[in-house]
């Protein structure tokens, strides 16, 4: 088993972690003392690392039930993407790249729409990269169940995309 060290196995953690205890409590503040907790937590636990399977999947699970703990439950709302999130487009003009902008401002806001489950798991493989075991883990669920919401997720973001682009043709 590999020695796990927290400056270079865990303390990189802390921007997933924190993307997702704001995709879950929607406030940056309330985020950040929760990232800080887990670390707290996983620090106290570190007798124990090398018994986890995955120290990642182990501080994804730790932030999400901090993050639900802490939002008690209020309705589910998203803020968007951070720009940081988005893939630089190659616009020839100002207006492709006011386009692309626009594209990415609707695609956001249709991932928001989303149920709660089926955002975060979209958040976790889409843009954290999580594998579906990880997000099975982390969201106590089957692999299954990740990849049916993931597809129902896509699906829906596609089919609505579709409605409004087309939307007057």
């Amino acid at each position: 088993m590999q020695e796990i060290s927290f400056r270079n196995d865990i303390l990189p953690l802390k921007d997933k972690l924190f993307r997702l205890a704001l995709r879950i409590t929607l406030d940056r503040a309330e985020a950040e003392d929760i990232v800080q907790d887990t670390m707290i937590r996983v620090w106290n636990k570190r007798e124990e690392w090398s018994q986890f399977e995955s120290i990642e999947a182990y501080c994804l699970v730790i932030t999400k039930n901090l993050a639900i703990d802490r939002s008690q439950k209020k309705e589910a709302q998203n803020i968007e993407l951070t720009p940081d999130l988005e893939k630089a487009y190659d616009a020839s003009g100002p207006y492709d790249q006011l386009v692309n902008e626009e594209q990415m401002k609707l695609i956001h806001q249709l991932i928001n729409d989303l149920p709660e489950k089926q955002r975060l798991i979209m958040q976790l493989r889409d843009i954290e990269g999580e594998t579906y075991k990880e997000i099975a883990t982390v969201l106590n669920l089957t692999e299954e169940q990740v990849k049916v919401n993931l597809f129902r997720a896509r699906q829906k973001v596609k089919q609505r995309y579709t409605e409004i682009e087309e939307y007057g043709l």
